[in-house]
């Protein structure tokens, strides 16, 4: 790692509406540096950036890119002088493949004699797949990839940049191990060619795995840097919240009842084949397994969202039809999914809208469907008020709040619609280690209210953490099933990769 300084920030301050976002806000990044940056939700970390980027404009500060004061009008501006970025929420135009968002925007690279040139374009991104050593067919179309494969896509085009700096914003939140492996090989690779890059990151592990030094930022205000070989885990953490969280997984003793949900010889051709499970009152039910290996598509077919091609789901002891989530909703299961923007969140609706729009029928006034303002109100308020989401008004639109507070508004949306069992497909992914502690106490009081809790998790600390009952998925299969007291990290992982024979009894 170089000493040269290539990107420097001084003094950056934001203003929104009754909010000081960024209160004289530094960053350093030298050149061929890994520097994280890290912070709870609201800490000023996206705010920075976007003023970085030109999506935002700072009343105070000083940006020097390369030795000369720079302001970017824009984020294609920022681009142009050698700055990219991949987001955290995926940007990617679902209805093209790999290799058209890929060069999208640069068609003219890929041309041959002034026409769009759809072998080459193909030739050329294998030739960046290959290099990178990233197994992805160019052909195939976005939305067919899961989401792991997605945030690949988005590291590629900003590879294929030839970027000075680039910047990653939770790179591995949907990754596996193998392909969070993969990202640590290109980030040291793009380090050797004296890229530099400012990764953000929620995950302490990854930080001292991958990082050279570390920013930390605290309510809009810097706090400071260090070199990651001269902290420890415990100090950065007190550096984040300003506090020791001594219980990251505050697992609440519940009572645990009858079952409340079974699944029988669930399955669906491809994708999932004879899945058998239960869960009772007051259980959190851990469903662990690699990235694609069928978690979620299990659980998505079980809520309606997605078909199934045999299988029967009993609520109560009592057979029940789910086609749909309406009909999930109504028998009583709700379902907070892993991608809070594409699937979850409804980006352009107020956090109220968002919060009450799945208890639409409860709080009509009447059968015309007519919403009852003052009930809507009403609901909105006890909600916000028990979950603590912080935000500016009822009208705030759910986009601007942080990643924890957007989660909890989407806690609360199906809380309001009092199910019996609350399936949770990654519910921590990419919010801050204060707000995964506050997710987690939730979640551990929904099952001492006597909820049935099915949780996914990629995360295995979490996993171990929280769940009283674990399950292993495998290619669509359930391949190990333990109590919480039998439970450990190798056991999971062996199992998740197919190193043991299946002790699954169905």
């Amino acid at each position: 790692m170089s000493e040269e300084i290539i990107l420097k920030l001084e003094g950056i301050t934001k203003l929104f509406p009754g909010v000081r976002a960024l209160d004289k806000v530094d960053l350093e990044l030298r050149k061929g540096e890994v520097h994280a940056v890290i912070g709870e939700n609201g800490a000023g970390k996206s705010t920075l950036m976007k003023v970085l980027l030109g999506i935002h404009a700072a009343e105070e500060g000083t940006i020097t890119y390369k030795g000369k004061e720079v302001r970017f009008k824009s984020p294609l501006d920022a681009l142009g002088a050698g700055i990219a970025m991949i987001h955290q929420e995926i940007s990617l135009v679902p209805t093209m493949d790999v290799a058209e968002n890929i060069w999208l925007g640069r068609e003219k690279q890929t041309m041959k004699n002034g026409m769009i040139n759809k072998a080459n374009r193909y030739k050329k991104t294998e030739e960046i797949l290959r290099q990178m050593d990233i197994d992805l067919d160019p052909r195939m179309m976005v939305k067919d990839l899961s989401v792991a494969q997605m945030q690949m896509v988005e590291l590629v085009r900003a590879a294929s940049y030839n970027a000075d700096v680039i910047i990653m914003d939770e790179p591995t939140s949907a990754l596996a191990n193998e392909e969070i492996e993969t990202l640590y090989r290109i980030v040291r690779d793009l380090k050797k060619q004296q890229v530099s890059i400012i990764f953000i990151s929620h995950k302490l592990e990854e930080i001292f795995e991958i990082c050279d030094r570390v920013s930390v930022y605290r309510d809009g205000h810097y706090v400071s840097t260090n070199n990651c070989s001269d902290i420890t885990q415990p100090e950065l953490v007190r550096m984040i919240v300003g506090r020791e969280i001594t219980d990251q997984f505050p697992k609440q003793p519940a009572k645990i009842g009858e079952v409340v949900l079974e699944v029988k010889n669930f399955s669906r051709l491809g994708v999932f084949k004879n899945v058998n499970f239960s869960v009772r009152k007051g259980e959190i039910l851990g469903i662990s397994g690699l990235v694609g290996a069928g978690r979620t598509e299990i659980m998505r077919a079980l809520f309606g969202a997605d078909p199934k091609d045999s299988g029967e789901i009993y609520i109560d002891g009592k057979e029940v039809k789910i086609r749909s989530p309406k009909e999930a909703i109504q028998n009583g299961i709700s379902m907070l999914t892993e991608d809070r923007m594409r699937s979850g969140s409804i980006y352009t609706m107020s956090v109220k809208g968002n919060t009450t729009i799945a208890a639409f029928r409860k709080l009509c006034c009447n059968a015309v469907g007519v919403i009852n303002s003052k009930k809507e109100t009403e609901a909105f308020e006890s909600t916000r008020g028990n979950l603590e989401v912080k935000c500016s008004s009822e009208k705030q639109l759910i986009k601007d709040l942080s990643g924890g507070n957007q989660q909890k508004v989407l806690v609360g949306r199906w809380l309001l619609t009092s199910p019996k069992v609350l399936i949770v497909d990654e519910p921590t992914r990419g919010i801050d280690v204060g707000s995964k502690s506050e997710i987690h106490r939730l979640i551990s009081e929904l099952a001492g209210r006597g909820m049935a809790v099915i949780m996914i998790s990629s995360e295995l600390p979490e996993i171990l953490g929280m769940s009283d009952r674990i399950l292993v998925v495998r290619h669509g299969k359930i391949v190990y099933e333990c109590d919480r007291k039998d439970a450990d990290q190798e056991t999971l992982i062996t199992h998740a990769f197919g190193a043991a024979k299946a002790e699954h009894a169905s």
